[in-house]
């Protein structure tokens, strides 16, 4: 007999109770430990019947059963006393046990198997192992085999369906990780759009803030008459609530750029303002050559804020150099 056949034949001779006194994780494994050779005297629940069986397929001597032989039983829960820990649903290896989290549990009795795995979980030890009444019921011989070969047959069948459900979910809990792990990925590698806006608020509170510098100087010159004054007074309190009002975002956008990017953003604030700068000298020459005073001091007031941007900037990005 091939293997893959002895393995067969031995699952089927198997009680299907999936109880796990062989020491394997169900009878499936055991059958397979067996085909390679090992005891075949593991199996309380099939008894000395299933024993003498396993001899015939194997060949080997029939030795006495290492546990006592066990008759079919049930699993009861005293539901009065049941906590809803879901614990022995989670232990069930033919899923045979209703319930939810911090609800009442209830055994289908006439799918559980009586293997006993549910008990030891139980925090409040409130199930009980009694004589399974289908075989009670069973008032001959006859009777008993077809109880048996239903218990393992629907055994096998819900042991194999709880398998797949838990490689389901399985499955699906390592596609949601995956899935968490890529977002992340993304999230990390694309610049985010708070990031630009940020740095779009930084730029033009340094230009606000050389404008109120500007107008500070002259708010200082004495020989301004009151209309001249209240109006540089109006402009710095409107430069004031357009800086606040800036710093109030600054301050709600999360700066998630790194280091790096904060200092090309420095550079970049650097070359704009310097290059301010050289039109503004580029438009006072052509003025001095071709326009009037007026011209040439209105690229003389260009220059010198944007000699201020350019002072606010370079002094923004000096502690990123040092």
């Amino acid at each position: 007999m091939h293997a893959s056949e002895l393995i067969e034949a031995v699952d089927a001779a198997l009680p299907q109770t999936q109880c796990g006194k062989c020491g394997h994780d169900g009878c499936r494994p055991y059958a397979e430990a067996i085909a390679q050779g090992e005891a075949i005297n593991r199996c309380p629940p099939g008894g000395d019947e299933t024993l003498a069986r396993l001899a015939e397929l194997t060949g080997q001597t029939p030795l006495a059963l290492e546990q006592p032989a066990q008759s079919p039983l049930v699993a009861r829960i005293r539901e009065d006393e049941c906590i809803g820990c879901t614990k022995c649903i989670q232990a069930c290896p033919v899923d045979a046990i209703l319930g939810a989290a911090k609800q009442m549990h209830s055994v289908i009795e006439s799918e559980c198997t009586g293997c006993e795995l549910c008990v030891a979980p139980c925090p409040v030890d409130c199930i009980d192992l009694l004589p399974h009444p289908e075989w009670q019921a069973a008032d001959s011989e006859p009777a008993q085999r077809d109880y048996l070969a239903k218990r393992a047959r629907l055994g096998r069948q819900r042991h194999q369906a709880r398998n797949r459900r838990l490689a389901r979910e399985a499955e699906e809990k390592r596609q949601r990780r995956l899935e968490r792990q890529a977002r992340r990925a993304q999230s990390s590698q694309q610049p985010s759009a708070s990031s630009s806006s940020a740095s779009q608020l930084r730029t033009t509170r340094v230009s606000l803030v050389a404008s109120l510098r500007k107008i500070d100087r002259q708010r200082r010159d004495d020989s301004l008459d009151d209309g001249a004054r209240r109006e540089l007074d109006q402009r710095a309190a409107d430069l004031e609530t357009r800086l606040n009002d800036i710093d109030r975002q600054l301050q709600a956008t999360p700066d998630v750029s790194s280091s790096s990017s904060s200092e090309r953003q420095q550079r970049f604030a650097v070359n704009a303002a310097e290059q301010a700068c050289r039109r503004a000298r580029q438009q006072i020459t052509h003025a001095e050559r071709h326009g009037s005073q007026d011209d040439v001091q209105a690229a003389q007031q260009q220059l010198e804020q944007a000699q201020e941007v350019l002072e606010e900037a370079r002094q923004s990005q000096a502690p990123s150099t040092h």
